[in-house]
């Protein structure tokens, strides 16, 4: 049985005291039950003051990158062991924002997928294709690429905590929504890469979250999905009444 997690991505959005009033908003709802994992992701400025907010709560904490080396000269990088020290238990991996504006390849991905496995951070490794591609009959072709090069050269007995986030590019922030249907189809493919590539047992454990405009009016049918194990918000999890009513929805699916 795969406990759905429900991820906010805040994304460069809310300076640190906004953000940890909506931590505050959050817990308040979220904080005792146990039904669902509940992940936010901050901006970096913000993980501190998030931290504060979360401890004592099952309401865990993420960032939305790092780097995969473990210190040196990078100037304006994070590392995995900073954001442990700060009890971060997730962080986001090739986002399509990454992939686009700041030219991450799959092989840099992967580098940053092996380093968060070795580091005790769950890697929430985001794939997704992109309207054209779409289009063009490639969504199948473009997500077994970006699942074979986020996880190359990972062993399945590494993969413990593996979460994939699958977020139809052409859906992000445009309002636009892929039917239960179509999203469905794709984590279906999905979790039948993970089964070749890793193993069937990997495949069935690892939650597939979906992550295009994800929203309290669309979230029960998404989640009802065989193969939806939660949600990647981004603009539904700046605001603690729409987040929160994503959360409350997968709390009833899973009772």
């Amino acid at each position: 049985m795969r406990k759905f997690l429900i991820a906010g991505n805040w994304k460069m959005n809310l300076n640190a005291d906004e953000g940890a009033d909506l931590v505050a908003d959050i817990v308040s709802v979220a904080g005792k039950q146990t039904s669902v994992n509940v992940c936010l992701c901050p901006p970096f400025t913000g993980l501190e003051s998030a931290a504060k907010g979360v401890e004592g709560s099952n309401v865990s904490l993420g960032a939305q990158n790092f780097h995969p080396e473990p210190s040196g000269a990078y100037t304006g990088e994070i590392s995995a062991g900073m954001l442990r020290h700060l009890y971060c238990s997730h962080v986001i991996l090739g986002h399509s924002e990454r992939r686009e504006y700041f030219s991450e390849t799959d092989a840099f991905i992967n580098q940053k997928v092996k380093t968060s496995l070795e580091s005790a951070l769950k890697p929430i490794l985001c794939v997704g294709e992109t309207l054209e591609q779409r289009e063009s009959g490639q969504t199948n072709e473009v997500v077994r690429k970006q699942v074979q090069g986020g996880l190359a050269e990972i062993m399945a007995s590494q993969s413990e905590g593996l979460v994939i986030a699958y977020e139809p590019v052409w859906a992000i922030g445009t309002g636009k929504t892929a039917t239960p249907e179509m999203a469905q189809e794709v984590h279906a493919e999905i979790r039948n890469l993970l089964s070749q590539q890793l193993s069937e047992e990997v495949a069935n454990r690892t939650r597939i979250l979906y992550g295009g405009s994800m929203k309290p009016e669309n979230a029960k049918e998404l989640l009802a999905q065989e193969d939806i194990d939660g949600g990647l918000i981004g603009g539904a999890s700046l605001k603690a009444s729409s987040f929160n009513a994503i959360i409350e929805a997968a709390i009833e699916l899973a009772s």
